[in-house]
């Protein structure tokens, strides 16, 4: 399923803030390697991961790839878990509706 893909490359942390810092600003590989301590090598491998997913995606400008988000994956996460949230905010909506009848 194209979902497990997803939430599978989301449950690493250097992933999810590969991702964090992508919404921000387009990076090379090599900047990008230089936030974290692992190795350039084990970088591409977690934007390959990232790739596979179609969350990011990767241009080549002169000998550099330039790596971006992109948001039409997460689009597909968030109409998968919009009803789930449907479901928590009328919950929390009945508990504060409770609390303010007992005050």
């Amino acid at each position: 399923m194209y979902l497990n893909g997803l939430f599978g490359s989301l449950a690493d942390p250097i992933r999810r803030d590969i991702l964090n810092r992508l919404m921000k600003a387009h990076y090379t590989v090599g900047q990008l390697a230089l936030n974290y301590e692992v190795s350039l090598a084990a970088v591409a491998k977690h934007l390959t991961v990232l790739q596979k997913a179609q969350l990011i995606t990767k241009t080549r400008r002169g000998n550099e790839q330039v790596i971006q988000i992109a948001p039409e994956a997460l689009h597909d996460v968030a109409v998968y878990l919009a009803p789930y949230e449907e479901l928590w905010s009328s919950r929390f909506n009945k508990v504060d509706a409770l609390l303010k009848e007992e005050k």
